[in-house]
Parts: C-alpha cells; sequence; structure tokens
C-alpha cells in the first residue's frame, strides 16, 4: 500500500478544522478559513512517491490564501498543481484570475502569493481533488517562462492532460495494492507527465529530456492503444499515424522502453485481459462469447479461441464457466454459452 489516509473524524468536532489547517500546512504554508470550521470534514491521502508528493482530497469548501509577505519567507522551493474533480474554484495568483471546474488543472509557485476560494461562496457540497508538490528544480522549464500558465486554467480532458488526470486518479485507484518500492518510480512518471504538460502549453517541448520525450510518447501510444482495443483494425500502423510517427519509429521506442514486449503483443495481450475479465463477470454471464470477444477487437471467434487458449490455458468457455463456478454459479446458472462457437 502506498500512502497514509487522514481523515478529520478521527478527532472531535471542535479540533477539525485545526487538525485539516496541520495537515495541509505540511505541504503549503497557506492561511485557512472555512464557514464550515466548527464541523469540518475532510479527508487526505498523502503520498510521497520520491521527491513528488500526490495527494487525493475531498474537503468541505474553504479558502486557502498565502500574503505577499509570508510568501517572501516560506518559500520551499516547490510548485503545487491541482486537478480538480468535483466542485468550482477561483484563484487568483501570479497577476490573473482564473476560475476552474472539473478536470481542469491548475499551477501555483509557493514564493507568489495566492488566492484560492470555491467560487460559489454558498457551495456546501465537497470540493474533490489532486494536489501534486514538486521542487521547481526538477522541472526542465525556466522559472521566467513557467509564469506565463502560472494560475491558468490547464484542461485536462483531452491530450496529455487526459493522461495526467488519468495517472493521478488511478494513483488514489490503485493505491492499496502499489508497493512502497514502486513510490520513486510513479513519481518520476507523475513528473514526466507534468512536465510535458507544461512545456506543450508554454510551446517549450524542447525543453524536456529526451527520456521524458520517451517516456510520454510511451504513455500516448498506451492510452491510444487502450481507448481502441475494441477496433478491429487497431495495428502497429494505425497506432503510429495516431501519434504523427512512422512505423518504425513505433518500434523503436517499445524495444527501448516496453521491456521487449512488441506493439502487437501489447494489443493482443490487452485484449484478451480485458475479454477474460469480461468472461469471469457474473453480470455478463448471459453476453454470448462470441460477443465478447467482438467487443475487444477479435471479430473471428476461431481466431479469439485460439489466442485465449494459448494466453490462458483454457477455451474462452471452459475458462467462463470455471470462474463463475468458483464464484458458486452452477453450470445451470451460466446461461447464453450455447453457439458462441468458442
Amino acid at each position: 500500500m502506498i500512502g497514509t489516509v487522514f481523515h478529520t473524524s478521527e478527532v472531535a468536532a471542535a479540533d477539525r478544522f485545526d487538525y485539516w489547517r496541520e495537515l495541509v500546512g505540511r505541504t503549503r504554508a497557506s492561511e485557512m478559513s472555512s464557514p464550515y470550521a466548527r464541523d469540518f470534514h475532510a479527508e487526505m491521502r498523502l503520498m510521497q512517491l520520491g521527491p513528488v508528493t500526490v495527494w487525493p482530497t475531498s474537503v468541505l469548501p474553504a479558502r486557502y490564501r498565502l500574503s505577499p509577505r509570508r510568501a517572501h519567507r516560506t518559500d520551499d522551493g516547490l510548485y503545487h498543481l491541482t486537478l480538480l474533480l468535483e466542485g468550482e474554484l477561483t484563484l487568483e495568483h501570479s497577476g490573473g484570475t482564473d476560475t476552474f471546474g472539473p478536470c481542469d488543472l491548475h499551477v501555483v509557485d509557493d514564493s507568489l502569493p495566492y488566492d484560492l476560494r470555491p467560487s460559489d461562496g454558498r457551495a456546501s457540497g465537497p470540493v474533490r481533488g489532486v494536489g501534486v508538490d514538486f521542487p521547481k528544480a526538477m522541472l526542465p522549464l525556466a522559472p521566467h517562462r513557467l509564469r506565463q500558465v502560472l494560475g491558468r486554467g490547464l484542461p485536462g480532458g483531452e491530450g496529455l492532460g487526459a493522461l495526467l488526470v488519468g495517472f493521478l486518479t488511478g494513483l488514489e485507484q490503485q493505491a492499496a495494492v502499489l508497493r512502497p518500492a514502486d513510490a520513486p518510480r510513479l513519481g518520476a512518471v507523475v513528473l514526466d507527465l507534468v512536465s510535458a504538460l507544461l512545456a506543450q502549453a508554454l510551446d517549450a517541448e524542447s525543453a524536456l529530456t529526451p527520456e521524458s520525450r520517451r517516456q510520454v510518447l510511451l504513455r500516448q501510444i498506451d492510452a491510444f492503444i487502450r481507448e481502441n482495443l475494441h477496433d478491429p483494425e487497431l495495428s502497429p500502423r494505425a497506432v503510429a499515424a495516431a501519434q504523427h510517427i512512422s512505423v518504425s519509429h513505433l518500434h523503436r521506442v517499445f524495444e527501448e522502453q516496453a521491456q521487449g514486449e512488441t506493439v502487437a503483443a501489447r494489443i493482443r495481450r490487452r485484449r484478451l485481459e480485458n475479454a477474460r475479465r469480461d468472461l469471469e463477470d457474473p453480470a455478463l454471464r448471459d453476453d454470448p462469447v462470441y460477443g465478447i470477444a467482438a467487443r475487444w477487437g477479435f471479430p473471428r471467434a476461431c481466431g479469439f479461441s485460439r489466442a485465449f487458449r494459448a494466453a490462458y490455458g483454457l477455451s474462452p468457455r471452459e475458462h467462463r464457466l470455471r470462474a463463475l463456478e468458483e464464484l458458486g454459479l452452477g453450470r445451470e446458472q451460466v446461461r447464453g454459452q450455447e453457439g458462441g462457437g468458442v
């Protein structure tokens, strides 16, 4: 498991706001206020990933302010990136004001004053998001360039923003099974994705190290594959075309970064993993096997059966029956089997 969970319910109601203020103070030196301070509710998972700190939160509306004097005194040499998942926030920072909603990202420099507050002063629902704190010295972008994006909304719904959003939310979802030994590597991935997003926003991709560019490209490739597994036409050529690179370049990236797995092998493995998951799902036990095969890009039932048996040692039908019987479902309860052809 990675990270430690903190919850204000661990302390008396009268102490909860001070407890939360102390927790936030471990990474940010801001002053806090909230109309819900008398009975404050908040939850945080604090994950230390090498030099990068990631902290998913769910918190009642509050205001976070860093005054000019305090900013000057408490510069910790950090940038703070925030991914907003639920709620709406307004930020004054670096000479500008912007408003953010779900899937928006923004960056704050802890040496400059800011004022982050709920856009609607009457908001009562929780604000959910993910904070990321990382050393300025580890970002391959000049501070004077970065000022152009400080406090400005960065979209997280597509492209590199979507990759970063997916990775940050996935960290929280998988925190219970991730190992502490994985933490530094995960932190490096976060930093690569943040660097790439900011470099793109500044039109400064050339500032990224070759290794960072390769890692980000590999993650873009992997995301495209995941999103298009249903397409039977998905192939190395289609993947290369979507990334605007040659097929030979695509193969080189995989040779260097994917531990010897080819593009075609990854597509096949991911398809089979998703098909196996659906076959094991009792909620889908009425779905014919050939329908599940087609859903994951196998248009021919015989080809799916051969690939599945080679990977798992059983036919798709046999695997489904065994998996569902282990869940206590007898064969008479597993319908949708006959006529599946596999």
